[in-house]
């Protein structure tokens, strides 16, 4: 039975590894089809590339972008009404001198602009320019003779509503507070600007924004590694239009201990059972400085880093043996337990006589 064991412990050390390079095998036979391009795989010829880019198509605008939108020009309709947090210029000729009235008084949580001693608060929420004038005015002749005094809207509150960063929504538009939501799903830049400007019509004389991107999240590449049997790694980057394979790469600090050098580009296509493959020349791109297949990444690739396949053979008998040595570590504890206990008694049969 012993000589059994010994003989099973031994064709498993040699048969587990004849399978494991023969699966191993088979897979780096496809992998390497795959970057050579069999029936179904295209690898098209002169695609952008290091020293010969091309210029994407205008980025069109979809969740979740975040827009930087700046109001340039924002008049309210005429009459405005006052609002909380509205800023007024005021100026009085006039005035006491140790109380001059001449800058930028916000209207208060309370509606009511504070000129300071000893004028005070004067209510002018809900008011328009020219009877919050009045008001003002009024307020003055109490302590003032004669004032001459000059008001005007310097800033509405509701501009920071519409300037800053702005999330596209899920429905694909974006919200501008108080003035309502504006669709922008699909369109470019310029296009954007356009649709916000019209809506902002409906509140506003002739209004004037900029529009940018603040955050390309919309548009992505992955960056695939492959974990050699420990799980493999998924990387989402936004793709700006100007990255090559030796950028992306630096984004996870290049290659780990477990990767290997056969990396290669799966392109998405718009026909579904066509798959578009650009093998890199890894060696050739960073010791050689190669630029040939230092690709051009657009939205949507996947950088796929094959993994080491000695070390995905190590895991791979480590997984399959570590049952085994359990087995064992556990049938050698038993057998040194029996013989322990078992010594004594041997020792003592000779005599009739037991230790215990």
């Amino acid at each position: 039975m012993a000589h059994f064991r010994v003989g099973m412990i031994w064709a498993l050390w040699i048969l587990v590894p004849t399978c494991f390079v023969a699966i191993a095998g088979c897979e780096s036979v496809a992998i390497q089809q795959a970057a050579n391009g069999p029936v179904g795989l295209v690898t098209p010829s002169g695609m952008p590339r290091e020293l010969c880019k091309t210029v994407l198509p205008a980025y069109t605008i979809e969740p979740p972008d975040i827009l930087l939108v700046d109001a340039v020009h924002i008049v309210p309709r005429s009459p405005y009404h006052l609002r909380i947090l509205d800023t007024l210029r005021i100026r009085v000729e006039r005035a006491l001198p140790d109380a001059p009235i001449d800058g930028m008084y916000p209207v208060g949580l309370s509606g009511a602009v504070d000129l300071g001693p000893p004028y005070g608060p004067v209510q002018v929420a809900g008011s328009t320019i020219e009877q919050a004038q009045q008001a003002i005015f009024k307020r003055l002749t109490e302590v003032l003779r004669e004032p001459v005094l000059s008001v005007s809207l310097a800033d509405i509150a509701s501009k920071q509503q519409i300037a800053g960063e702005h999330l596209v929504g899920p429905d694909g538009s974006v919200t501008l507070g108080s003035y309502g939501s504006v669709s922008v799903i699909g369109m470019t830049l310029g296009e954007a600007r356009v649709a916000i400007e019209r809506h902002l019509l409906q509140f506003l004389e002739d209004p004037e924004v900029s529009v940018d991107i603040f955050a390309y999240n919309s548009k992505v590449y992955y960056i695939i590694t492959q974990g050699a049997g420990m799980g493999d790694g998924v990387y989402r980057f936004p793709s700006t239009g100007n990255e090559t394979v030796l950028d992306a790469l630096s984004q996870i600090h290049g290659l780990t201990g477990v990767s290997s050098t056969r990396i290669w580009i799966a392109r998405p296509s718009p026909r579904g059972d066509v798959v578009q493959i650009l093998p890199v020349d890894w060696e050739g791109v960073t010791a050689m400085g190669k630029a040939c297949t230092n690709f051009q990444l657009l939205p949507g690739d996947r950088v796929f880093v094959a993994e080491d396949k000695l070390i995905a053979l190590n895991t791979g008998l480590g997984k399959l043996l570590a049952p085994l040595d359990q087995v064992m570590g556990f049938s050698l504890f038993g057998v040194g337990t029996v013989t322990r206990f078992s010594g004594p008694v041997l020792k003592g049969g000779g005599n009739g006589q037991s230790s215990f």
